[in-house]
Protein backbone atom coordinates (compact mmCIF):
# COMPACT_ATOMS: atom_id res chain seq x y z
CA UNK A 1 0.00 0.00 0.00
CA UNK A 2 1.34 3.02 -0.83
CA UNK A 3 1.67 5.94 1.95
CA UNK A 4 2.45 9.26 1.87
CA UNK A 5 1.19 13.18 3.17
CA UNK A 6 -0.60 15.14 1.42
CA UNK A 7 0.72 18.72 1.54
CA UNK A 8 -1.46 21.61 0.54
CA UNK A 9 -0.85 24.00 2.98
CA UNK A 10 -2.15 27.54 1.87
CA UNK A 11 1.26 30.11 1.90
CA UNK A 12 -0.44 33.31 2.55
CA UNK A 13 -1.58 34.62 5.55
CA UNK A 14 -4.13 37.29 4.59
CA UNK A 15 -2.68 40.44 1.61
CA UNK A 16 -2.53 44.26 1.94
CA UNK A 17 -3.47 46.40 -0.98
CA UNK A 18 -1.14 49.52 -0.77
CA UNK A 19 -1.11 52.08 -3.71
CA UNK A 20 -3.37 49.80 -5.68
CA UNK A 21 -0.44 46.80 -5.69
CA UNK A 22 -1.37 43.43 -3.36
CA UNK A 23 1.01 41.88 -1.28
CA UNK A 24 0.47 38.95 -0.05
CA UNK A 25 1.86 38.14 3.94
CA UNK A 26 3.52 34.52 3.95
CA UNK A 27 3.95 32.53 6.30
CA UNK A 28 7.70 32.56 4.60
CA UNK A 29 8.29 35.98 5.66
CA UNK A 30 7.10 35.66 8.89
CA UNK A 31 9.03 32.84 9.98
CA UNK A 32 12.14 34.80 8.32
CA UNK A 33 11.54 37.70 10.42
CA UNK A 34 10.94 35.52 13.60
CA UNK A 35 14.82 33.78 12.70
CA UNK A 36 16.47 37.42 13.30
CA UNK A 37 14.23 37.86 16.73
CA UNK A 38 14.90 34.26 17.94
CA UNK A 39 18.62 34.87 17.02
CA UNK A 40 18.79 38.39 18.55
CA UNK A 41 16.89 37.24 21.43
CA UNK A 42 20.15 33.75 21.85
CA UNK A 43 22.70 36.18 21.21
CA UNK A 44 21.53 38.35 23.87
CA UNK A 45 21.54 35.95 26.43
CA UNK A 46 24.93 34.60 25.38
CA UNK A 47 26.29 37.75 25.21
CA UNK A 48 24.87 38.28 28.62
CA UNK A 49 26.01 35.26 30.23
CA UNK A 50 29.56 36.09 29.55
CA UNK A 51 28.74 39.53 30.33
CA UNK A 52 29.30 41.29 27.27
CA UNK A 53 25.98 43.51 27.29
CA UNK A 54 27.96 46.59 26.47
CA UNK A 55 28.44 45.28 22.69
CA UNK A 56 25.51 47.06 21.43
CA UNK A 57 23.20 44.52 20.42
CA UNK A 58 20.87 46.49 18.56
CA UNK A 59 23.96 47.56 15.97
CA UNK A 60 24.58 44.66 15.76
CA UNK A 61 21.23 43.32 14.86
CA UNK A 62 20.63 45.92 12.24
CA UNK A 63 24.24 44.83 10.83
CA UNK A 64 22.87 41.20 10.55
CA UNK A 65 19.78 41.92 8.88
CA UNK A 66 21.24 43.95 6.10
CA UNK A 67 23.77 41.49 5.11
CA UNK A 68 21.47 38.64 5.19
CA UNK A 69 18.67 40.24 3.15
CA UNK A 70 21.18 42.09 0.48
CA UNK A 71 23.25 39.20 0.40
CA UNK A 72 20.74 36.58 -0.32
CA UNK A 73 18.76 38.55 -2.64
CA UNK A 74 22.11 39.11 -4.07
CA UNK A 75 23.32 35.98 -4.19
CA UNK A 76 20.13 34.62 -6.11
CA UNK A 77 20.61 37.48 -9.20
CA UNK A 78 24.19 36.16 -9.16
CA UNK A 79 24.15 32.59 -8.84
CA UNK A 80 20.39 31.68 -10.31
CA UNK A 81 19.62 34.60 -13.05
CA UNK A 82 23.24 35.33 -14.30
CA UNK A 83 21.73 34.77 -18.07
CA UNK A 84 19.64 38.08 -17.63
CA UNK A 85 21.96 39.94 -15.74
CA UNK A 86 24.33 39.45 -19.46
CA UNK A 87 21.28 40.01 -21.99
CA UNK A 88 19.09 42.34 -19.86
CA UNK A 89 21.31 43.92 -17.39
CA UNK A 90 18.90 47.00 -16.62
CA UNK A 91 15.96 44.48 -15.96
CA UNK A 92 18.48 42.37 -14.17
CA UNK A 93 18.90 45.54 -11.44
CA UNK A 94 15.04 46.33 -11.42
CA UNK A 95 13.94 42.66 -10.80
CA UNK A 96 16.76 42.43 -7.69
CA UNK A 97 15.45 45.35 -6.15
CA UNK A 98 11.61 45.04 -6.97
CA UNK A 99 9.03 44.44 -4.00
CA UNK A 100 7.96 41.44 -3.30
CA UNK A 101 11.13 39.87 -2.99
CA UNK A 102 10.14 36.24 -4.23
CA UNK A 103 14.38 34.94 -4.75
CA UNK A 104 16.83 34.51 -1.75
CA UNK A 105 19.79 32.70 -1.88
CA UNK A 106 21.27 31.26 1.73
CA UNK A 107 24.46 30.67 -0.35
CA UNK A 108 24.77 34.76 -1.05
CA UNK A 109 24.93 35.33 2.97
CA UNK A 110 27.86 32.98 3.24
CA UNK A 111 30.02 36.45 1.83
CA UNK A 112 27.83 39.34 3.35
CA UNK A 113 27.47 38.57 7.17
CA UNK A 114 30.79 37.74 7.20
CA UNK A 115 32.38 41.36 5.60
CA UNK A 116 29.07 42.74 8.12
CA UNK A 117 31.07 41.35 11.07
CA UNK A 118 33.98 42.42 10.45
CA UNK A 119 33.52 45.83 9.76
CA UNK A 120 30.91 45.79 13.21
CA UNK A 121 33.90 43.98 14.43
CA UNK A 122 36.32 46.88 13.73
CA UNK A 123 34.36 49.53 16.06
CA UNK A 124 35.29 50.89 19.33
CA UNK A 125 35.28 48.64 22.47
CA UNK A 126 34.10 45.58 20.56
CA UNK A 127 34.91 42.03 20.42
CA UNK A 128 37.11 40.17 18.03
CA UNK A 129 35.98 38.79 14.46
CA UNK A 130 36.11 34.94 15.18
CA UNK A 131 35.09 35.23 18.62
CA UNK A 132 31.63 36.96 17.71
CA UNK A 133 31.67 34.57 14.60
CA UNK A 134 31.40 31.55 17.06
CA UNK A 135 28.33 33.28 18.72
CA UNK A 136 26.64 33.95 15.66
CA UNK A 137 26.70 31.07 14.22
CA UNK A 138 24.50 29.23 17.24
CA UNK A 139 21.72 31.45 16.21
CA UNK A 140 22.15 30.94 12.54
CA UNK A 141 22.20 27.41 12.42
CA UNK A 142 18.49 27.93 14.54
CA UNK A 143 17.37 30.61 12.04
CA UNK A 144 18.06 28.14 9.22
CA UNK A 145 15.53 25.65 10.40
CA UNK A 146 12.87 28.40 10.90
CA UNK A 147 13.31 29.24 7.20
CA UNK A 148 13.67 25.87 5.75
CA UNK A 149 10.17 25.27 7.40
CA UNK A 150 9.21 28.43 5.61
CA UNK A 151 10.10 26.80 2.37
CA UNK A 152 8.02 23.84 3.20
CA UNK A 153 4.97 26.46 3.67
CA UNK A 154 5.63 27.55 0.80
CA UNK A 155 5.77 24.74 -1.10
CA UNK A 156 8.91 25.12 -2.75
CA UNK A 157 12.33 23.70 -2.60
CA UNK A 158 10.81 19.97 -2.30
CA UNK A 159 12.58 16.95 -3.72
CA UNK A 160 12.50 13.93 -6.17
CA UNK A 161 10.19 11.63 -6.23
CA UNK A 162 10.32 9.29 -3.54
CA UNK A 163 8.29 5.97 -2.59
CA UNK A 164 9.47 6.04 1.17
CA UNK A 165 6.34 6.40 3.84
CA UNK A 166 7.03 9.87 4.61
CA UNK A 167 7.19 11.22 1.21
CA UNK A 168 5.12 14.85 0.56
CA UNK A 169 2.70 15.16 -2.22
CA UNK A 170 3.07 18.84 -2.85
CA UNK A 171 -0.26 19.79 -4.12
CA UNK A 172 0.58 23.44 -4.52
CA UNK A 173 4.25 22.62 -6.90
CA UNK A 174 4.70 25.05 -9.09
CA UNK A 175 5.19 22.52 -12.11
CA UNK A 176 2.40 20.23 -11.29
CA UNK A 177 0.80 20.70 -14.40
CA UNK A 178 3.56 19.06 -16.25
CA UNK A 179 4.64 16.56 -13.89
CA UNK A 180 1.56 13.97 -12.41
CA UNK A 181 1.58 14.63 -8.51
CA UNK A 182 3.70 12.06 -7.02
CA UNK A 183 5.11 11.63 -3.41
CA UNK A 184 9.02 13.53 -3.14
CA UNK A 185 11.60 14.09 -0.33
CA UNK A 186 10.67 16.50 1.84
CA UNK A 187 13.81 18.17 1.81
CA UNK A 188 13.01 21.41 3.64
CA UNK A 189 12.33 19.36 6.18
CA UNK A 190 15.68 17.16 6.08
CA UNK A 191 17.61 20.42 5.85
CA UNK A 192 15.55 21.87 8.98
CA UNK A 193 16.09 18.75 11.49
CA UNK A 194 19.61 18.59 10.56
CA UNK A 195 19.55 22.71 11.13
CA UNK A 196 18.58 22.21 14.78
CA UNK A 197 20.81 19.30 15.24
CA UNK A 198 23.82 22.14 14.68
CA UNK A 199 22.29 24.31 16.90
CA UNK A 200 22.31 21.94 19.56
CA UNK A 201 25.74 20.69 18.69
CA UNK A 202 26.81 24.38 18.71
CA UNK A 203 24.99 25.76 21.90
CA UNK A 204 26.10 22.81 23.67
CA UNK A 205 30.51 23.10 22.66
CA UNK A 206 29.61 26.46 23.41
CA UNK A 207 27.72 26.33 27.18
CA UNK A 208 30.44 23.39 28.20
CA UNK A 209 33.60 24.31 25.96
CA UNK A 210 34.05 28.12 25.01
CA UNK A 211 36.72 28.60 27.53
CA UNK A 212 38.77 25.32 26.09
CA UNK A 213 38.14 25.27 22.42
CA UNK A 214 40.08 28.60 20.54
CA UNK A 215 38.72 31.23 18.71
CA UNK A 216 36.75 30.07 15.35
CA UNK A 217 36.35 26.57 16.30
CA UNK A 218 32.55 27.00 16.28
CA UNK A 219 32.66 28.65 12.95
CA UNK A 220 35.28 25.81 11.18
CA UNK A 221 33.00 23.23 12.31
CA UNK A 222 29.62 25.39 11.28
CA UNK A 223 30.66 25.49 8.09
CA UNK A 224 31.77 21.95 7.49
CA UNK A 225 28.93 20.47 8.50
CA UNK A 226 26.13 22.80 7.35
CA UNK A 227 27.57 22.68 3.75
CA UNK A 228 28.97 18.80 3.73
CA UNK A 229 25.33 18.37 4.27
CA UNK A 230 24.06 20.92 2.04
CA UNK A 231 26.28 19.26 -0.82
CA UNK A 232 24.74 15.85 -0.27
CA UNK A 233 20.79 16.55 0.28
CA UNK A 234 21.20 18.39 -3.04
CA UNK A 235 21.44 15.12 -4.50
CA UNK A 236 17.83 14.96 -3.69
CA UNK A 237 16.45 18.01 -4.57
CA UNK A 238 14.80 19.19 -7.81
CA UNK A 239 17.09 21.70 -10.27
CA UNK A 240 16.08 25.13 -9.42
CA UNK A 241 16.59 26.51 -13.01
CA UNK A 242 16.59 24.61 -15.76
CA UNK A 243 20.41 25.31 -16.72
CA UNK A 244 21.64 23.26 -13.92
CA UNK A 245 19.82 20.06 -15.53
CA UNK A 246 22.87 19.34 -17.57
CA UNK A 247 25.17 20.19 -15.27
CA UNK A 248 27.16 17.33 -13.01
CA UNK A 249 26.65 19.21 -9.98
CA UNK A 250 24.08 21.52 -9.08
CA UNK A 251 24.54 25.39 -8.25
CA UNK A 252 23.79 24.86 -4.29
CA UNK A 253 26.79 21.77 -4.18
CA UNK A 254 29.36 24.09 -6.48
CA UNK A 255 28.61 27.07 -3.80
CA UNK A 256 28.63 24.66 -0.83
CA UNK A 257 32.54 22.90 -1.93
CA UNK A 258 34.16 26.61 -1.24
CA UNK A 259 32.24 26.75 2.08
CA UNK A 260 33.60 23.27 3.41
CA UNK A 261 36.90 24.04 2.09
CA UNK A 262 36.98 27.28 4.01
CA UNK A 263 35.36 25.61 7.03
CA UNK A 264 38.46 22.74 7.12
CA UNK A 265 41.25 25.10 6.15
CA UNK A 266 40.05 27.12 9.36
CA UNK A 267 40.02 23.94 11.94
CA UNK A 268 43.45 23.28 10.68
CA UNK A 269 45.07 26.45 10.94
CA UNK A 270 43.82 27.01 14.49
CA UNK A 271 44.00 23.27 15.38
CA UNK A 272 47.68 23.88 17.13
CA UNK A 273 46.87 27.80 17.83
CA UNK A 274 46.87 27.79 21.71
CA UNK A 275 44.21 28.62 23.61
CA UNK A 276 44.57 32.03 24.51
CA UNK A 277 42.99 34.75 27.29
CA UNK A 278 40.34 36.01 24.45
CA UNK A 279 37.99 33.72 25.27
CA UNK A 280 37.39 35.32 28.32
CA UNK A 281 38.27 38.40 27.78
CA UNK A 282 37.38 39.59 23.43
CA UNK A 283 37.22 42.95 23.48
CA UNK A 284 40.66 44.30 22.54
CA UNK A 285 42.25 46.65 24.36
CA UNK A 286 43.22 49.11 21.64
CA UNK A 287 40.79 52.21 20.78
Amino acid sequence: MLCYIVWDFEPDIYSIALFGTTFPIKWYGMLFASAFLVGQFILTSIFHKERMEELQIETLFLYMVIATVVGARLGHYLFYEWELLFSAPKKWLLSMISLPFSGLASHGTLFAIPIALYLYSRGKNRPQFLWLVDRIVIGVALGGAMIRLGNLLNSEIYGTPTDLPWGFVFVRETDHTFLPLIPRHPTQLYEACFCLFLFALTYYLWKQKRHQLPSGTLTGLFMVLLFSFRFLVEFLKTPQEAFENNWPLNMGQWLSIPAIITGVLLLVFIRRAPISSDNNHPVPNTL
